[in-house]
């Protein structure tokens, strides 16, 4: 028996509702001409959202979070590229375990991992709060950058690297000019899926952070424990529209979905 189309439609909404209904509220909350941080909107306004680019914290907040997504992921490509080629191409004893290893920063709770990089990193090596927060973030990059890369290699036929070995090309030769340019995409799709990632990070920045030194979304919880005002919800919009036109961005140049 076939769900009627009244059915379906109304499940199609309902979720629809459940998804957007959250960003829908923060937008008109954003939009709202009061002082303070509600729903539904006290008149229409844009005045918060030129406010967040007035908040000295924030300007700050931006470009440590900019820095770490950046470096950060360009760091985790760095070191995971190579793994993810290994794992791909040679028969590694213990490939699985591994595999398991690189992933675990994905399974363990965030909370998890800033806890034990704080008391087991930063504490006993003094690592400045820049410099830890930096590790931190590549190290939860990688995981991504490994999985991505490898499904790439792995989707790419072994006999054309092959080929370019029998013709006398070196094994850097062939990747750089063989294989790098076929898994491309996949490392430009990493890329923004750690860039996303890591400038969205919450739970393990909450415990790296310190005085000075605090990426963008730790700000918006410190700026929320002492003004009530709606910029914060005016900057969550701009940065939920940085990150879905990324994300569009990359599923129409690179086709994303085809790697994540």
């Amino acid at each position: 028996m076939k769900p009627s189309s009244t059915a379906t439609g109304t499940i199609i909404g309902l979720t629809l509702v459940f998804l957007i209904g959250p960003f829908i509220v923060i937008i008109l909350a954003a939009l709202t001409a009061g002082n303070n941080l509600a729903f539904p909107p006290d008149g229409l306004s844009l005045k918060w959202f030129i406010k967040v680019f007035t908040v000295e914290s924030f300007r700050i907040s931006f470009f440590i979070s900019m820095f770490l997504a950046v470096f950060g992921t360009l760091t985790a490509l760095i070191v995971g590229v190579p793994a993810a080629y290994a794992i791909a191409r040679y028969d590694i004893p213990g490939a699985g375990a591994i595999q398991l290893a690189v992933s675990s920063p994905l399974i363990v709770p965030g909370i998890i991992v800033g806890l034990a990089l704080l008391r087991y990193l930063v504490i006993p090596t003094g690592f400045t709060i820049m410099a830890a927060l930096f590790l931190a973030h590549a190290a939860l990059i990688l995981p991504y950058a490994v999985r991505v890369v490898t499904s790439s290699l792995q989707n790419l036929r072994v006999d054309v690297e092959e080929a370019a070995l029998i013709l006398g090309c070196s094994r850097l030769g062939s990747f750089f000019r063989v294989v790098f340019p076929n898994i491309r995409g996949g490392i430009l799709a990493a890329f923004i899926l750690g860039f996303v990632t890591s400038f969205n990070q919450v739970p393990v920045s909450l415990f790296l952070s310190g005085p000075g030194v605090r990426t963008l979304p730790i700000d918006m919880l410190a700026y929320m424990e002492t003004t009530y005002d709606p910029s914060v919800a005016a900057l969550a919009c701009l940065l939920a529209i940085m990150s879905v036109g990324i994300v569009f961005l990359a599923e129409r140049f690179l086709g994303f979905s085809r790697y994540v």
